[in-house]
């Protein structure tokens, strides 16, 4: 079976071609994070005008990488949510006019379930599994059960940890997108700094907005003082703190679940310290983590899922998909 996975949720112009539900023929993503920088974050405006410009050249070129013309498409499996809503419907409306085109049954699939089947690409799920998904705007505990069935354990209560990233990235003068500048700096660096204790009441929620919050009033403290902020050390520290987190939530979770396999998912599933420490705690189940290439918004990772989507419900949604800023995983879309 051939799907074509369609990705435009924020700031990634993104296709893909899979086979089966495992091998990727293409994967084309034409990103916007250059043009985002500047601004210190996503315009949405800007984001949904880009992928006009380039969705159908993405189109184009994900059919040339798979060698193979639109008549050997079985399926297009496009994102319909979360996301930015006018990003969401520029791709959303390309996939639609593309299936309409010829004939190809289209679905909408949620885009943390691509987060998810991103592990699958190169790596083979074991149920029950507990998944950690970490994105700029998810910081959730997933339990499978099965195939693309999905039960959410427990949340953030305030700022996903993506977020924390890019704001003591932002209040530390690293620029965006703070993940990836804190991680190359913290690596430079020891956790010298005095950070907040993981909160261990609620065992599968995750609150950072306190975490945030104590490092810029810790920054704004040292300014006044005249005092200089090793700025390696003070992203250590962080880091260390956000990662102890999501590495405690996740290990009661699993134990509480008695799972088989651990994965993470997401954006922040890069984070070096982040991987490092699932492998260390992690010995004594399977553990996925998807390859570096999967862990941004790609469309690689919505084919996949969409082909387990199909799998659970091989129907044909058409012109009556919509887009949806805010989307529950656990409806199974």
């Amino acid at each position: 079976m051939i799907v074509m996975g369609v990705e435009t949720s924020c700031d990634e112009t993104s296709v893909a071609i899979s086979k089966d539900g495992k091998t990727m023929l293409s994967n084309v993503v034409l990103s916007q994070m250059e043009l985002h920088a500047s601004f210190g974050g996503v315009v949405p405006e800007i984001a949904s005008r880009e992928h006009v410009k380039g969705i159908t050249a993405v189109f184009e070129e994900a059919l040339k990488q798979a060698k193979i013309t639109a008549k050997d498409v079985d399926l297009v499996a496009v994102t319909k949510g979360p996301g930015l809503i006018g990003s969401l419907l520029v791709g959303i409306n390309a996939a639609k006019a593309f299936a309409f085109a010829h004939q190809i049954p289209i679905i909408g699939v949620h885009h943390i379930a691509g987060h998810i089947y991103a592990n699958q690409i190169e790596g083979e799920m074991r149920f029950p599994l507990v998944c950690l998904v970490v994105s700029g705007g998810h910081t959730e505990l997933i339990l499978m059960r099965d195939h693309y069935r999905f039960e959410k354990l427990g949340e953030t209560l305030d700022d996903a940890v993506g977020e924390a990233f890019d704001k003591v990235a932002r209040v530390l003068g690293l620029g965006y997108p703070g993940g990836p500048k804190i991680d190359a700096q913290a690596v430079k660096g020891t956790p010298s700094y005095p950070m907040p204790d993981v909160p261990r009441k609620d065992e599968f929620t995750f609150s950072y907005s306190g975490l945030k919050s104590h490092v810029i009033n810790l920054l704004n403290t040292m300014k006044m003082k005249g005092e200089t902020v090793n700025v390696p050390n003070m992203c250590a520290s962080f880091q260390e703190a956000a990662v102890e987190q999501l590495i405690y939530k996740s290990r009661q979770a699993v134990d509480a679940i008695g799972a088989t396999m651990f994965m993470i998912a997401g954006g922040v599933a890069a984070n070096k310290r982040l991987r490092a420490r699932v492998e260390e705690t992690f010995k004594d189940v399977e553990v996925l983590v998807p390859p570096f290439t999967y862990c941004t918004d790609n469309a690689a990772m919505m084919s996949i899922a969409g082909y387990y989507r199909y799998q659970m419900r091989p129907d044909n949604e058409g012109l009556s998909i919509n887009g949806y800023p805010r989307l529950d995983l656990t409806e199974n879309d």
